[in-house]
C-alpha cells in the first residue's frame, strides 16, 4: 500500500478513524493541504473535529460500517480495535487499510529533510523546540508535534519547503515505519509492557529505528541515559552526543543558575564555549532537551544566532507545566507526565516554583502501565506535599480488575506516606478547596483528563 499511495489531487479519499485525535487530526490537516478529500469518524466532537469540519472534512460522529463507501483508503490509529466495523467493512469492501504510523512515515517520505525526535520522555517539548528554532531559522518546516504550541497556533503547521519534523513514538513499534534524515534518541525507559517485554526489548526497537535513518543522515543520542548510551555503542555509523553529565559528548553546558525555576547555562560544543542561554521554560530537565535541539539544530546548518533566539523564546507546549491560573493566591499548573521517571523530573520543576505546599493530583494512565510499574510510581512522589490519587485513566484498555488506584495510594503512602484516594473529580475541587491555601501550588497530573480538576477547581465558586 505505501507504494500505491500517493498525493494526487482530487484523485484520492482518505477515511480516518478517530480522526479527532491529536495525531490524526494533523494527519488529516496535512493531506487535506495537498489536495487528498478526506472523511473521518470520531466518537466526540470536539475543537479539533469542528476545526476539520471547516476545512472541507465530512466528520462521522460515530463509528459505522455505513461510513465506509467508495475511499481509496482506511487510516486508523493504535487505539482503535481490529474488529471496529469500519475497518471489518473496509476489508470486506477490499480498501487497502493503515496504520497511522505508516501514513506519518509515507508523508515524511515526501520531504527532503525529516527530523524525528524518539525517547521514552521529552518527545513532544524537544519537537516542539526544534520547531520554533526551525522557525526562527527560515526553514519554513511542516510540523506535526504531539501537543499544542502557540507558535504554529496547535499541533500541525504546513510548509513551502522540503522540511519536515515530527515526534517518533515507539509503542508498538510505530517508529520503524519512519525514515528520517536526522533522528533524536532523548532517553530509553521501561514503559509501555503490555507491548514490549523488557528494556532490552525496547532499547532493540530503538535501534532498529536508527537503522532506518537515511544515509547520509544524522543522529543525535543523549549519553546520560544508560539505555541510550549502551545503545551508543552498538552503532556502526557516526553520531552526534550530547549530555548534562557526560563531559565527553559533543554538546555539553557548565554553570547551570535557576531565576523563577528556569535555568540559564553556558552551552559547550567539543570543549569549546558556545554560547550562554537562558530557557523559558522550568526544571533541568528541559536543559537537557535544549541541548538535543542545539545539537539538532546545529547539525541541520541552522545559524547559531537562530538557535539562541528561538530557544529563549521557546514558552513550552501546552499540558507541561502549562500555567493554568491562580485563584486566591494558590497557582494551578498541570502536566502531561504520567511515568515514574516523568513525574519525578516534572515535581523537581514545580517545587522549585511553589512559595507554599505543593499539592499534586495524579491520575495514573493504563491499567497495564500501573501494575507493571507500580512499585516506581510508588517511589516518585517524594517531592510533593500531598498526592491526591484519582482513578486509573482507562484509555485503550479495559478494567480486568489486575489493579486499582487504592494499591497506588497504599504504596506511595508506604514510601513518603503522603498520599490520599479520592475517585472523582468533584470530590478532588472539594479536598483543594478545603485544603490549598495562598501560596501553595497545585498541580495536576497525567495523561487523561486530569486537567479537567483544575479547570474546575479554579471555576468553583468559593464556599461563604
Amino acid at each position: 500500500m505505501t507504494n500505491r499511495f500517493t498525493f494526487s489531487p482530487g484523485n484520492i479519499t482518505v477515511h480516518m478513524v478517530g480522526i479527532g485525535g491529536i495525531s490524526m487530526s494533523g494527519l488529516a490537516e496535512i493531506l487535506m493541504h495537498r489536495g487528498v478529500k478526506i472523511t473521518g469518524s470520531d466518537l466526540h466532537e470536539s475543537d479539533i473535529t469542528d476545526r476539520l469540519k471547516n476545512m472541507g472534512a465530512i466528520v462521522f460522529p460515530s463509528h459505522e460500517a455505513s461510513n465506509i463507501t467508495n475511499q481509496d483508503l482506511v487510516v486508523y490509529s493504535a487505539a482503535i480495535p481490529q474488529d471496529n466495523p469500519e475497518l471489518t467493512e473496509a476489508r470486506s469492501k477490499g480498501i487497502p487499510v493503515m496504520e497511522r504510523a505508516e501514513l506519518l512515515g509515507v508523508i515524511m517520505d515526501h520531504f527532503q529533510h525529516a527530523v524525528a525526535v524518539s525517547g521514552t520522555h521529552g518527545k513532544t517539548t524537544t519537537t516542539s523546540m526544534i520547531s520554533q528554532v526551525m522557525l526562527e531559522g527560515g526553514l519554513d518546516p511542516t510540523i506535526h508535534v504531539g501537543g499544542l504550541l502557540d507558535a504554529i497556533g496547535g499541533n500541525t503547521r504546513i510548509g513551502s519547503s522540503g522540511w519536515f519534523v515530527a515526534e517518533a513514538c515507539e509503542y508498538k513499534d510505530s517508529f520503524l515505519k519512519f525514515r528520517p534524515s536526522l533522528a533524536v534518541v532523548l532517553n530509553i525507559d521501561a514503559d509501555h509492557l503490555d507491548y514490549f517485554r523488557d528494556v532490552d526489548h525496547i532499547r532493540s526497537s530503538f535501534e532498529a529505528f536508527l537503522s532506518q535513518v537515511r544515509n547520509p543522515g544524522t543522529i543525535v543520542l543523549n549519553l546520560d541515559d544508560p539505555q541510550t548510551r549502551l545503545l551508543s555503542k552498538s552503532l556502526t555509523r557516526p553520531f552526534i552526543s550530547y549530555g548534562l553529565k557526560s563531559p565527553e559528548a559533543d554538546w555539553t553546558c557548565e554553570d547551570i543558575a535557576f531565576e523563577n525555576g528556569c535555568a540559564s547555562f553556558t552551552v559547550y560544543h567539543k570543549k569549546s564555549s558556545w554560547s550562554r542561554v537562558k530557557l523559558s521554560v522550568p526544571g533541568l530537565h528541559n536543559v537537557s532537551n535544549a541541548l538535543a535541539c542545539i545539537a539538532s539544530c546545529h547539525a541541520l546548518g541552522i545559524p547559531q544566532t537562530a538557535i539562541i533566539k528561538g530557544l529563549e523564546s521557546f514558552r513550552g507546549t501546552h499540558r507541561r507545566l502549562e500555567d493554568k491560573g491562580i485563584k486566591n493566591g494558590i497557582r494551578v499548573l498541570d502536566d502531561y507526565a504520567h511515568h515514574p521517571t516523568e513525574i519525578q523530573a516534572t515535581l523537581q520543576a514545580a517545587r522549585a516554583l511553589a512559595l507554599g505546599r505543593l499539592f499534586c493530583i495524579f491520575q495514573p494512565h493504563t491499567y497495564t502501565r500501573t501494575y507493571e510499574l507500580l512499585d516506581d510510581f510508588s517511589r516518585s512522589f517524594a517531592l510533593a506535599d500531598t498526592v491526591v490519587v484519582a482513578d486509573i485513566y482507562a484509555a485503550r484498555e479495559k478494567d480486568t480488575g489486575l489493579i486499582h488506584a487504592r494499591a497506588l495510594a497504599d504504596g506511595i503512602n508506604r514510601n513518603t506516606g503522603n498520599a490520599v484516594y479520592i475517585p472523582d473529580f468533584a470530590g478532588i475541587v472539594s479536598f483543594l478547596g478545603e485544603n490549598a491555601q495562598s501560596g501553595d501550588l497545585i498541580l495536576t497530573m497525567g495523561a487523561g483528563d486530569i486537567h479537567k480538576v483544575g479547570e474546575m477547581y479554579l471555576a468553583a465558586t468559593d464556599s461563604p
